[in-house]
């Protein structure tokens, strides 16, 4: 069964597609598609975006559709100047993954060198049925301003992600460490919601 995931984020079909695959899920993305549509994400929060993106590609191309955002919030900041939504907008422009760590570590210094953060996840499912949500968050971590050498790409943010027990960057943990904790970090669950909502 295709399921049509309307991204472009490297990192976030890395993350699902094997998995799915286990569960007879071929995940597809947009640069599978000869074309691609433009969005405006105007949402209030991670599942109205995930939500537009799901309909707009699914109306388009009648397969079950998955939209995911998430947003951004730091502790040490206030509201005015939370990034939300718009994590890689910054001044109505849209920062590539060298961009964003260029920014954020900037941001990072001009606030005292470490910032505790807390990603918040929505994802929405659009098929023929139903429309299915789900949210989650990720707060067990802080930013530095001096990022690590390593990329993730899709996920610029982690290179100035640090674990506070380890102290040690998040991208400094073997990839089978990694793996093992983000299937704590209601991977396993996401998976299942997917696979809930397409096969219903």
């Amino acid at each position: 069964m295709k399921v049509l995931f309307a991204t472009t984020n490297p990192a976030k079909v890395k993350k699902y597609k094997d998995l799915l695959a286990e569960k007879g899920i071929e995940l597809i993305t947009i640069k599978d598609l000869d074309f691609k549509l433009p969005i405006d994400e105007n949402g209030k929060d991670a599942i109205e975006n995930a939500y537009i993106k799901a309909k707009t590609y699914y109306d388009r191309t009648k397969i079950p559709t998955i939209g995911m955002d998430n947003n951004l919030f730091i502790e040490e900041l206030p509201e005015e100047k939370q990034p939300g939504t718009h994590v890689r907008r910054i001044n109505g422009k849209e920062l590539n993954d060298e961009e964003m760590i260029e920014y954020y570590t900037n941001l990072v210094k001009e606030n005292g060198g470490k910032l505790t953060a807390k990603w918040v996840y929505g994802m929405v499912i659009c098929s023929r049925k139903s429309v299915n949500k789900f949210t989650w968050s990720k707060d067990h971590f802080y930013f530095v301003d001096k990022p690590c050498e390593k990329r993730n790409p899709g996920y610029p943010l982690d290179s100035i992600s640090v674990m506070p027990e380890s102290n040690k960057y998040w991208l400094e943990y073997p990839e089978e460490y990694r793996k093992q904790y983000n299937e704590k970090d209601n991977v396993e669950e996401v998976v299942q919601f997917i696979v809930n909502s397409v096969k219903e």
